[in-house]
């Protein structure tokens, strides 16, 4: 049976107060998925980070986290390389202090380098002390989640991230839908054989544990020439793509997801896509 999980990037909109305060009003809405969002840095401090992963567990919320956008490991430059390192570091600590089971970044840009292939190779390569890291503080329980990225000057497409995930243990796909459709300027994620491409790549060149369950992001997206520009709500139908092929895509392949709201209205939007896929399959593949 495939089973399913809703939930917003960071703190739910309409919650007042502390971010603490998550785990159980996500969990009353009847969603069950929260990425904690570290975008400008990891800032959270042990003591809290912990009470915050038992507050998910006590309300059956699997937590993940987003690391700093600030993170380039294919650059040249050894300062931007060690900043990325440590960046990345930290949220693997928080992440583990918090039992967040992933922590999803934006691998580099192609910027500087002489060919695609060798930003690639940049980032295999400079992320291996990381991998490293994550062993030395015992934090294997913590993913590193390489995330396919939006626009066109960004490590980060389908073969790419795949490619990072088969050379790194310790590392699994994020698939960001909206950023595979703004990259391919709306000519990609059009249909439910789109979906199901990807889905079936990552599993043949990964094996199935990488989408069981695969972590996904989801909103609608507007692009331009350069790739992704702003996200959008579900219920702006200019923009793409579908969610319905999405969900659609996840029960023909059988596979478990993680599905975590970009939308400008989150856990709104989140609840907009439980209510999509119950109508697809049944509340049995959503619930608890």
């Amino acid at each position: 049976m495939v089973k399913i999980r809703f939930g917003p990037a960071g703190k739910p909109i309409s919650l007042k107060g502390d971010i603490l305060k998550a785990p159980a009003f996500l969990r009353e809405l009847g969603l069950d998925a929260l990425e904690y969002e570290a975008v400008r840095g990891v800032k959270i401090s042990e003591g809290k980070a912990r009470r915050l992963g038992e507050e998910a567990k006590k309300n059956n919320i699997v937590l993940s986290m987003h690391a700093p956008y600030f993170i380039n490991f294919s650059s040249v430059k050894k300062t931007t390389i060690e900043n990325s390192i440590k960046r990345l570091n930290d949220a693997v600590r928080a992440s583990h202090w918090m039992g967040s089971y992933i922590v999803v970044f934006h691998p580099g840009y192609y910027k500087d380098n002489s060919s695609k292939e060798e930003a690639l190779k940049r980032v295999i390569e400079n992320l291996k002390p990381v991998i490293e890291y994550r062993s030395q503080i015992n934090a294997e329980d913590v993913w590193l989640g390489p995330e396919t990225t939006g626009k066109v000057t960004q490590v980060g497409d389908l073969d790419e991230v795949i490619a990072i995930c088969r050379e790194l243990p310790g590392a699994r796909p994020v698939v960001d839908w909206a950023h595979l459709y703004a990259r391919y300027q709306g000519e990609f994620i059009r249909s439910l054989d789109d979906v199901i491409q990807v889905i079936e790549m990552m599993e043949k060149e990964l094996g199935t544990w990488a989408v069981k369950p695969l972590h996904m992001h989801f909103s609608k997206i507007e692009y331009g020439g350069g790739g992704e520009k702003r996200h959008h709500t579900l219920d702006e139908a200019e923009y793409g793509p579908g969610f319905e092929i999405v969900c659609q895509g996840i029960m023909e392949t059988g596979i478990d997801a993680i599905i975590i709201s970009e939308s400008p209205v989150l856990e709104k939007d989140a609840l907009i896509m439980k209510r999509i896929c119950e109508e697809k399959c049944g509340v049995s593949c959503v619930a608890d």
